[in-house]
């Protein structure tokens, strides 16, 4: 981990004023995160007071989309990998529950290619193939790989975004993620997150609730301590997973 930057940092305005704003969020072990905020008709850059940075081409197409709708996202940079939704919890404090990963499926298109099916999962979960070929009524659908996900999306997994996307997809939003007042999403590159409420992030990425994840079971006690998630639920142990898949 690198020094921890200054923690004192400059709003530049598109009318070329400056105010300063408190220090920005902090996460767990001082490391900062740079805090950059965009709306409709003025795209903005919170940088560091030394030196002056502008948003990566990604999160500006975050920031962008958001913008389209009316929504001005606060974006946080950090100097170390938000990659797996393990990294973003303890990246923002957050439960791993409240973390979304951003997970791109293709099926057959007619006439060739591929059509792009993305999944908005709450951290602990995992898709369920089949509940997803239900869901969507593709029955050949699969995983996309990392190739695909990226020619698809424009972004590469680790830092795939919810919105602003290089084409249209559909869009399908695990239930689990409502259970919570915030939650936090990849913002176009691996070290990039944002917060934003359930019901914002369902209208910013016209996405569909619907169950698509493995069911859990119910903990007894002969279960290890710590076999539990946020739910009071267990899963089998499971390798981790990117939080912008």
């Amino acid at each position: 981990m690198g020094p921890d930057r200054d923690t004192t940092w400059r709003s530049e305005r598109y009318d070329g004023s400056s105010s300063r704003v408190g220090a920005p969020w902090m996460r767990p072990g001082g490391a900062a995160a740079r805090a950059i905020t965009g709306g409709a008709g003025r795209p903005p850059c919170y940088s560091p007071a030394v030196p002056e940075t502008v948003p990566h081409a990604g999160i500006q197409r975050v920031i962008d989309a958001a913008a389209r709708k009316g929504v001005t996202l606060q974006i946080h940079v950090f100097d170390e990998s938000t990659h797996t939704a393990e990294e973003a919890a303890a990246a923002v404090g957050a439960e791993l529950g409240q973390i979304v990963k951003s997970v791109v499926f293709v099926a057959p298109a007619d006439g060739g290619g591929l059509d792009p099916i993305l999944c908005l999962i709450s951290g602990p979960n995992r898709v369920d193939l089949a509940r997803l070929a239900a869901v969507t009524g593709e029955r050949d659908v699969r995983r996309a790989t990392a190739r695909e996900a990226n020619e698809l999306t424009g972004f590469t997994i680790g830092g795939i975004p919810p919105i602003g996307h290089i084409r249209p997809m559909r869009v399908i939003m695990d239930p689990d993620l409502g259970r919570f007042q915030v939650v936090w999403a990849a913002a176009g590159t691996d070290t990039a997150v944002f917060p934003v409420p359930p019901a914002t992030l369902r209208t910013l990425a016209n996405a569909v609730v619907m169950p698509v994840t493995e069911d859990r079971v119910m903990v007894t006690p002969a279960q290890p301590e710590g076999a539990t998630g946020a739910t009071g639920l267990a899963r089998p142990a499971a390798p981790r997973q990117n939080a912008g898949a």
